[in-house]
Formats: structure tokens, sequence, C-alpha cells
């Protein structure tokens, strides 16, 4: 939820922070902070806001150093204030930024009041900094004094600290919150995410849960791990240009986001199509005998990603005969499930460092499944690493909060799992049509987002509405809803999907001429049940606007609908191609509303608190 760089260098690390603090805004910005060691002593600034406030601070007040933390926040405890911003100092002994929820944190803080110190802020964070002050009082390293305070903190937490009892180190640890480790020439740094960095290495270590790293001078680097041991950890280097964390010509990353999705979904299919098919061993060596074992299947996801299971559950049961279940992450692991034989676990995440999700998988782990699979977006996260199996998306980072291309390219995945396990179980052609069908799918993406000025003038209507209605069926109600998020996450205005068919047991009531409602329709076998649906719409005076397909015959001929039309697609590929209309005229609604399109209010990408 936060977002955390360091460095420990042969130069002046401040430019480097407030870069990679630019870099992570993605992930926290209600505030944002910097300490740097400076003559031996701790020198710090916060400021409210964004990081840009920060940088006007560093302006007018400079923190030349060759060792530093920064951290920008999205506030867990305590309001978005200078006070609560971080880095944490304890009497300028220690400094500590903080990403996670520390659960005791109110015991540990009696303890410490009682001890003399003094609190000025209300973060659960603070409290980590008196500890490791306490500790050092009592004459212990800095990385002793991580380390013995680590066993007395419960909750979630990657940590960066510093003091000027070792001004040329840097502590990391890692415990349910990400932080890689960049390897330079002489020089070493932390993050939460590769991105932060990408302007001084492209080699990375992933810290494991547990992890304890110190950074020294020189660009010394020592990996303890959970038992107290030194471990070596595999270098990586990163697989994406530094291009990819900037806008280019778009005025928004989001709208970047949209406009790559055919070629991102070029390179997820890339290498993993059969001529017929697609062979299981595209999920890894493993994968072949697992497929073999899975009866039925299990999707544990959350928001969008929790939309795509939704979406892969008619795909599985429909082409794979596969019974499927689809839970969110946050509910699955707090009620007893009853786990069948021959159960697959599948998790979806864009960062694979969801907290709700990777607390789903490892619960699952006792309970009997067959085996795990992640599809996620990078490689070295945690939720690929503590899977049995994983098939990443390859959708490239994705700076927006709200998701676009990480959920289509999510969709795309699903689909080749689905494939993959239908092959004993689907007809050939059926699959060799799929097949050619996903091959032409980023061709035809680029067809829909062609209508982008038609849907940029249709969200003219939205300008001024408070309230939205999304209607879709079948595969398409998960659609439905995911529309709905998105109009919800960046315009602010308050949007339901539902599935057509439901609209006489109740939202009907809200459906007047101020309550413009949102379709897809394909044309499929629910098409003309669909028609019907949207006739009880315009009985009561709604405004429709329909995203149809181009041989679908809908009466826009009065002003009350409005019909714009998609290019044909494979039934099974249409919830994907329609997601992206849906996508953009959220884009455009946000825009003429003046909102932050990416970086929405209350949000943040990466959620890696409960």
């Amino acid at each position: 939820m936060c977002g955390i760089v360091a460095a420990v260098a042969q130069r002046n690390v401040e430019g480097i922070l407030l870069e990679g603090l630019k870099r992570l805004e993605y992930r926290g910005y209600d505030s944002a902070g910097m300490t740097v060691m400076h003559r031996d002593a701790l020198t710090r600034h916060r400021a409210v806001g964004k990081v840009a406030a920060l940088e006007e601070c560093l302006t007018d007040a400079p923190l030349p150093g060759r060792a530093g933390i920064a951290h920008t926040r999205w506030a867990t405890h305590g309001k978005p204030t200078a006070a609560n911003a971080h880095p944490h100092h304890s009497d300028d002994q220690v400094a500590v930024v903080h990403n996670g929820i520390i659960e005791n944190f109110e015991g540990l803080k009696r303890e410490l009041e009682a001890d003399g110190y003094t609190f000025t802020s209300q973060t659960d964070t603070e409290v980590i900094a008196h500890r490791l002050a306490a500790m050092l009082a009592e004459g212990v390293t800095l990385f002793e004094a991580v380390q013995q305070t680590l066993g007395t903190l419960g909750g979630a937490y990657a940590l960066g600290v510093m003091s000027p009892q070792e001004p040329d180190v840097v502590i990391g640890a890692r415990q349910g919150s990400p932080l890689v480790v960049g390897v330079g020439i002489d020089e070493a740094f932390l993050a939460s995410d590769p991105l932060a960095l990408l302007q001084v290495t492209d080699r990375f270590i992933y810290l494991e849960e547990g992890d304890l790293v110190e950074l020294k001078d020189g660009g010394h680097i020592c990996i303890i791990d959970r038992q107290g041991q030194r471990v070596e950890r595999p270098v990586h280097t990163f697989e994406y240009a530094d291009g990819a964390a900037s806008k280019g010509d778009y005025r928004h990353f989001m709208l970047k986001e949209i406009f790559e999705q055919p070629a991102v979904i070029r390179t997820a299919l890339e290498g993993r199509l059969g001529k017929t098919g697609v062979p299981a061993e595209s999920f890894g060596p493993d994968a072949p005998g697992l497929f073999a074992r899975t009866r039925q299947i299990q999707i544990i996801a959350c928001g969008t990603s929790y939309h795509a299971g939704l979406v892969a559950r008619y795909w599985l049961e429909r082409y794979a005969g596969v019974p499927v279940q689809v839970e969110v992450a946050s509910e699955f692991r707090y009620r007893h499930p009853v786990v069948a034989d021959g159960t697959l676990f599948v998790t979806l995440s864009q960062s694979g460092e969801t907290a709700d999700t990777l607390a789903a998988l490892r619960f699952a782990k006792g309970l009997g499944y067959v085996g795990s699979l992640a599809i996620c977006n990078v490689p070295g996260s945690s939720l690929v690493r503590e899977s049995d199996i994983a098939l990443m998306t390859h959708a490239g980072p994705e700076i927006g909060v709200a998701s676009t291309k990480a959920f289509t390219t999510q969709l795309v995945a699903l689909m080749l799992l689905t494939l993959a396990l239908g092959r004993d179980r689907a007809s050939g052609d059926e699959q060799a049509a799929m097949v050619n069908a996903l091959k032409t799918l980023p061709d035809t993406c680029r067809q829909v987002l062609l209508l982008d000025d038609d849907i940029e003038a249709l969200a003219q209507a939205f300008a001024e509405k408070r309230h939205a209605l999304f209607l879709g069926r079948g595969a398409h109600f998960p659609v439905a809803l995911e529309g709905a998020l998105k109009l919800k996450e960046i315009s602010y205005i308050h949007a339901e999907g539902y599935p057509a068919g439901e609209l006489k047991h109740g939202p009907l009531a809200l459906v007047d001429s101020d309550m413009p409602v949102i379709s897809v329709a394909p044309n499929d076998a629910l098409l003309e049940k669909l028609k019907s649906n949207l006739q009880e719409v315009r009985a009561r005076g709604g405004q429709l606007f329909v995203f149809a397909d181009e041989g679908v015959g809908i009466d826009d001929s009065d002003d009350d609908v409005q019909v714009l039309h998609l290019p044909g697609v494979h039934e099974a590929l249409a919830p994907l191609l329609y997601t992206l209309p849906l996508q953009l005229l959220s884009y455009h609604v946000a825009v003429l509303k003046g909102t932050d399109v990416d970086q929405p209010r209350n949000l943040a990408k990466s959620v890696t608190v409960e």
C-alpha cells in the first residue's frame, strides 16, 4: 500500500530517492518523506500530498548524503498529516520507513510509553522506531536491533532502517509485503517495486518471506533468512524497459495502458498456442501431471482479478467441463471450506503481493488441494514463488491504479488454462476455432480502440450523472461488474453491475431518465433475452447506451438509445473485447469530471495490507 525506496551509494542519493518515490506514487500518494544521512546525522523532510510537495521542500532545502530512505504513504493508521508521514524517527537515533500493518502496535506502544518514549504520530510505525532505539541503547548493532525487534512484531511489513550509529548502513526486512534489493556497481538499493530503481540498475534480488538484508557502503549485501542463516538469493535482470514507467505521449498512464492492450495480449499469447490447442507444458513442466489430476477448480482473487475469475468460470465449465468456484480472497480464508478431491487452487493477482490473496494461498496449503496455480504479472513475486506452477501474463508494468491491461491479460491466461484443461474434453474443431480466434484477437482489439473518439463523445452524457447501471448476461455479467468498478474507481460516480435478467427483481426501481444504463450486447445465445431486458429499461424512461456486435439489430432510432457497434468476435472471447469500450468510457468520463485518473482518491495499486 505504501512505497519504500532506499540507497547506499557512492554519490548523493537525494535525486535517486526522489525519482524512486515518483515511480512508486501509484502505491500511495497522501504524503511522502525522506531521511538522508548527512555528516553522520539524520536529516529529514516530510510533506502532505503527492511527491511533488516533498520535491518543493527539497528544492528549498536539499538533503545531500550518500545513504537514505524514503517513503510515499497510503494511510492506514492516522490521517494524512506531516506528523504521520514517514520516515519516523526516535530521538534522531533511528529512522524507519514501513509498508504494512503492525497488528500488535497498541500493546507495544503502551510498553514503550511506560519506558518513557513519547509518541508524536498516530501511526503503528512509530513503535518500530522507538523499539529499535531501545535496542540500540543496549549496545547492539543496528542489524541485531532490527533482528530482535522483528521478533516482537505481529502483522505484515516491509522495512527500511537507518541510524547515525552506523551511517553507511541501511537495513531492510520483509514479512508479508514486497521488498527488492537493487544491485548496483559498488552501491545497493531497496524498493517496494523494481520500477522505482530502473534509473540506477536493472539487476534485482527478490527478498523472500522473513528475509533480513544489510546494505553497506561499497555495494555489500548480506541476506539472513528467517532461520537466521546467511543465504544467497539469485539476481534477476528486469525484463521491461525503463520507458515502461513513462506516460510517453499519452495524457494519463491509464489511457496509455488501455492502448497497450493489443500488444500485451499478443505477448501473452506468444509461444503458448499450438495449432489446435494449448499444450499443458505452457504452464511449466509440472503442469501436465497436475492438470491430469484436476477434477475441479477453486479461483481466488480480489477486485478486478475477481471479475476475471468470474468470466473464467463460464469458460472452464462450458469448454473444459470442469466445475469452478470463484471467491474473493478476503472471505475465503475466514470460513471452513470443504475441498473436494482433485481441486486445483488458482490465484489471480497483478502484483503477486496482494495480501488477502497471498494469505488465502497459504491458508489453502494444508486443506488438501491437488496443487496451486498462480496467474500473475510479476515473475519474482511472492504468489509466483509460493505456488506449484505459474503462468505470467506479460502485461508489463501497470502504473494506473485502475487496472486495464492486467485484467485483459488475466483473461487471456484464463482462456489458455481453459484450452489446456479442455484438450481431452472439448472437440478438436472447437479448440482449433478458439485458437484461431485468439491469434486474431490483438488486431480485433485494435479495431475496437479506433472507436475512442465515438466513446469520448458518449461520455458527455455522464458528466453530470451521479449513478449508473451496467448490465450483462452470462459471461458478460462479470464484464458489467468490471465496467461499473472502473467508472466508480476513477470518476466517483456510483455505479453497479447487474445481470440483466435480474432487473425485474429490484434494480428496475432505480431506472428513470436520470439513470444511464450501459449494456454489452454480443451476438450470442442470450441476445434475444437481453433485448427484452433492454426494452424493460426503455419502458421506464431509462437512457440506454449499448455496445453491440455489428450484426446485432438494436433499434436506436429514438433519442433514448445510443448504440456503438463493435467488430464480430468468437463468442468465447467477446467478454475480453467488450471490456475495452467500458474502460474507455470510464476514462473519458473521469477526464470530463476532472478527477485524478491515475491516482484516484483513497485507493492504491498494490494492496499489501488486509
